[in-house]
């Protein structure tokens, strides 16, 4: 039975850390990790991983394990909902489909966005307010998500195969 694998990359960095050399170094943070999670749960048929993996520029701090919650739905109709990204089986097919829904909620189909020629990696940019001890500040964050229906599951497979251009996205909210 193939498993399906959901990796979720956060880097959050705040507002005073938008230099060049800034970007550099978080360009420089890897978007794949080995798969650290095991299945937890069936979607699809499927046992399903969530692997979050997370480095806050901020406090430079790189945390696996206190992570902030993942927005995470299972719709009635069966869609899954993983942050903004949307995952959904199209009726009388067996192939997965993603689809990403930007800051105004339109929902935008990821090219490719069939696992049945590998894995897909898709991105979005984007900046929440924060309120903190009676101050505003904004907090930017890049996610990444590694998506991928595997036979077997290795834990190095998102960093030994290879996967096209990353889909990206910017929503500043």
């Amino acid at each position: 039975m193939s498993t399906l694998v959901f990796q979720v990359v956060i880097k959050q960095w705040d507002k005073s850390q938008r230099s060049d050399a800034d970007v550099a170094s978080r360009d420089s943070v890897a978007n794949a990790y080995p798969i650290q999670a095991k299945p937890e749960f069936l979607i699809f048929d499927h046992p399903c991983i969530i692997d979050q993996h997370s480095i806050n520029f901020a406090t430079e701090q790189s945390n696996r394990l206190n992570n902030r919650p993942l927005k995470k739905a299972l719709l009635a109709d069966g869609i899954i909902e993983l942050e903004r990204f949307i995952i959904s089986r199209p009726a009388n097919n067996q192939s997965l489909l993603l689809e990403y829904r930007n800051k105004d909620k339109e929902i935008i189909k990821v090219a490719n966005s069939s696992l049945d020629k590998g894995w897909i990696q898709a991105k979005y940019n984007w900046r929440y307010r924060v309120e903190k001890r009676d101050e505003i500040f904004w907090q930017y964050e890049e996610l990444t998500l590694n998506m991928a229906l595997v036979t077997k599951l290795e834990e190095e497979y998102f960093i030994r195969t290879h996967v096209g251009e990353p889909h990206y996205y910017e929503d500043n909210d």
